[in-house]
């Protein structure tokens, strides 16, 4: 998968996406009509899902965790279920981060499978049946929105504030996966990540259906080893921007960047390239966890040398309306069970 182009989350059609309106009308056509088909399978454990309406990232991961470690402490046993994106198995299969690479299983999984049981799966029932037969009690299913094939007792879809729905077309010409006003009908509730004014379309979708609506917030974790030098940041993840401007506004100094495509998997050529301008120039390397988790089980020395030379920008999600958010959980799970 290559970058996403810039002109997908500018607010105005460009003439790029204009050239490419015409496909992007048939695949949202089909995309929408898909979404809209009747599940194949329902499983016997309560799927939550995490979703969002465009393609890039959003916080979908941190958000996850996030909510497994409440769910915990509210005393449940949650599992994560997921596609696997990135890895080269297709499932179901449990991940062990001590045996898997992202090579096998994508970088999403083997953050997830630190915190909490993780199954990816390409045919998501078929991963819900496996979960069924492990000791948990309720599947966190980490996008897979669009996906109809599965049965979803609450599907919690993020937003993020500072790009909404980009210029607001359909794939290819737009970051949309599907068009807006159908992703929205199988919504249940709508999460604003961080700050911003281009998510009004999205609220004014979900208040239409009198959606809940919560807030949500990325905070980045303080590393003293960033502080009073120079950056190299590179990353390979949905909007390399996006993390690309964290850095900056903590206040840590960014003397130059690389963006790879989502799930990159770092070449030879990559790593030398990444270590010689650190060197050369006196920066030191950054990048996220998700690139960190690629780097660290590819197979060759060049890639073990630039993982330790490399530091990590942690991040986590700060949910302010996160008991309004296990309120909405609760009342799905007492529904479901009146209901059977």
């Amino acid at each position: 998968m290559g970058k996403a182009p810039d002109f997908w989350w500018k607010p105005h059609v460009s003439v790029a996406a204009l050239a490419l309106a015409p496909v992007s009308w048939v695949y949202g056509l089909i995309a929408g009509r898909r979404m809209l088909q009747r599940p194949k399978a329902k499983s016997t454990l309560p799927v939550i899902c995490i979703g969002n309406f465009v393609v890039g990232g959003t916080g979908k991961t941190p958000f996850a965790l996030q909510l497994a470690d409440r769910l915990k402490t509210e005393g449940h046993k949650p599992a994560f279920l997921l596609r696997g994106y990135g890895g080269r198995l297709k499932g179901p299969i449990a991940v062990d981060p001590s045996k898997h690479t992202a090579a096998d299983v994508g970088d999403e999984a083997l953050l997830l499978a630190k915190f909490a049981p993780t199954v990816i799966a390409a045919d998501r029932p078929a991963g819900a049946a496996f979960l069924e037969k492990l000791p948990v009690d309720l599947i966190l299913m980490d996008d897979g929105f669009q996906n109809p094939s599965l049965h979803k007792d609450l599907s919690l879809v993020l937003i993020d504030c500072a790009v909404g729905f980009g210029n607001g077309l359909c794939l290819p010409a737009g970051p949309l996966r599907a068009p807006a006003q159908k992703q929205i009908l199988k919504t249940d509730c709508l999460v604003l990540i961080g700050e911003g004014d281009r998510a009004e379309a999205a609220a004014h979708l979900a208040g239409r259906r009198a959606l809940p609506i919560l807030h949500a917030q990325i905070t980045v974790e303080e590393n003293p080893a960033l502080e009073g030098v120079k950056l190299l940041a590179y990353a390979g993840i949905g909007r390399p921007q996006k993390f690309f401007k964290s850095l900056k506004d903590k206040g840590y100094k960014v003397a130059a960047t690389r963006s790879f495509a989502d799930h990159h998997e770092f070449s030879e050529a990559d790593a030398r390239a990444l270590i010689t301008q650190a060197e050369r120039d006196g920066l030191q390397l950054v990048t996220t966890a998700k690139d960190m988790a690629r780097l660290e089980t590819q197979k060759g020395e060049i890639f073990h040398w630039l993982a330790a030379r490399s530091e990590v920008l942690h991040v986590r999600m700060d949910i302010p309306d996160e008991d309004r958010l296990i309120g909405l959980i609760k009342d799905c799970l007492r529904n479901r069970t009146f209901k059977t």
